[in-house]
């Protein structure tokens, strides 16, 4: 990530010239650390507070997006702090078990006393969206989480008309679960010869998605991860494919592990092949992961998703955790102060801590989610069936419709699920058509 700006040249030519780079925020912060736990808390508390003051400053009704995760509490309980009335929060439920998360942010924010808003959607709902998302996002961008987003989006606007947000803890501060998995994993298995990574793979996933998901009963809370089965059956997809701790980490972030099999044409096949398969060099690991995923998972999908999302409802949304010096002070962390105890975000947690009782953050991570795949063998299958129509997908020469019509076979199955794979497609082909009645 960086910020740009135009100096001319005398030819008259603009030239692009970079005033702040993330990769040189990154490199500077690894050798300039905070080693002090006290330094290190007050500074980012300090410099949290001053940027949610600073975005807190508006003409308009201002709110905060509140899930009761650690990153969005923390700002809402920052912009309460500071704030002369309650502030506005916002979050929404979903009637599916698991998929609801309005209990724990009505604890914090009952905590907080803040000025709390819940929206209960229906499937029926949620499913309306998505004819519209191919309009939100002019492109065919694929996160499910959109959906929900934008429902969150529409539901603060008839409140506010700018929503803090508490996006990019997880890249600043290690939340995600691959930043600690990753390397383990690969600790585990880079001895082993690659027929055997393979074995293992194969192992894995004998036991099917549902089978996993029975494992986390055997766990203590703390231990239990979210969508257990899931996560086993990629991750033991990804060994059989991957060579290095590099291979590992863009297998993880990656659906589709080999696009030339899914791709018909070889123009899209050149398409596919563009980007990049190596992380930041001169970074240890696991915050060359956390740098990769700043300068393109968190621009490309994260907040390409909440703008959009909002933009489309006249919302504006703000982003605390990336002013620039929130940024910095995060880089100059050692990663023990981000994560400790198998646990991200570590840092902000501690100072969490102090403003919202320990007992109401704590739970496994789940992220933004919504049941998109069981929506997939149910009341969105003949949505599916028409998208994916293996005579379609031929004519229109962009998608393999044996590799295509193989993986929606299998989701409905049951035994694996294919739902991201099958969104990135579904949502590419709702947009084609789309384009097309234009």
């Amino acid at each position: 990530m960086s910020f740009n700006g135009a100096q001319r040249e005398t030819s008259g030519k603009p030239q692009t010239q970079s005033y702040w780079s993330l990769s040189d925020v990154a490199e500077n912060g690894i050798t300039n650390r905070i080693n002090d736990e006290d330094e290190a808390l007050h500074t980012i508390e300090t410099g949290l507070l001053e940027s949610v003051r600073l975005q807190s400053c508006a003409d308009v009704p201002l709110g905060a997006f509140l899930s009761g995760g650690v990153d969005s509490s923390l700002i809402v309980a920052l912009m309460q702090q500071q704030a002369s009335s309650p502030v506005k929060s916002f979050t929404i439920g979903f009637e599916e078990a698991g998929f609801d998360e309005t209990p724990h942010a009505r604890e914090v924010a009952t905590h907080l006393g803040t000025e709390h808003h819940e929206l209960f959607v229906t499937s029926a709902e949620a499913q309306q969206v998505i004819p519209q998302l191919p309009h939100i996002y002019d492109e065919p961008f694929a996160d499910s989480s959109q959906i929900p987003t934008h429902l969150v989006c529409r539901a603060a606007r008839q409140h506010v008309t700018v929503a803090l947000s508490g996006d990019a803890g997880d890249e600043l501060f290690g939340g995600y679960n691959r930043y600690h998995w990753a390397p383990l994993v690969w600790q585990r298995v880079a001895w082993m010869p690659h027929p055997l990574r393979r074995l293992l793979g194969s192992l894995i996933r004998l036991l099917p998605v549902a089978g996993w998901d029975g494992v986390n009963s055997l766990l203590r809370s703390r231990q239990a991860v979210a969508q257990l089965g899931d996560k086993a059956h990629k991750l033991a997809e990804r060994l059989q494919h991957t060579a290095s701790l590099d291979d590992l980490y863009f297998a993880l972030v990656s659906e589709w592990l080999n696009p030339d099999r899914i791709l018909q044409s070889s123009s899209s096949k050149t398409m596919a092949a563009v980007g990049n398969d190596k992380l930041p060099v001169g970074l240890p690991p696991v915050e060359a992961m956390m740098l990769q995923d700043s300068l393109n998972y968190l621009p490309n999908d994260i907040l390409c998703k909440v703008d959009r999302a909002a933009m489309s409802v006249s919302l504006e949304t703000r982003i605390p955790f990336l002013d620039h010096r929130v940024a910095e002070t995060a880089w100059r962390l050692p990663l023990s102060m981000k994560m400790r105890d198998n646990t991200g975000k570590w840092m902000l947690r501690q100072l969490l801590y102090r403003k919202v009782p320990q007992e109401l953050i704590e739970r496994p991570k789940t992220g933004f989610a919504i049941p998109v795949g069981q929506w997939l063998r149910g009341p969105l299958r003949e949505w599916g069936e028409m998208l994916l129509n293996e005579t379609r997908l031929e004519q229109e020469g962009f998608f393999n419709p044996q590799v295509v019509r193989e993986t929606w076979q299998q989701h409905q199955g049951g035994r694996y699920d294919w739902t991201a794979r099958l969104w990135s497609l579904l949502m590419f082909q709702a947009w084609l058509e789309r384009e097309g009645r234009q």
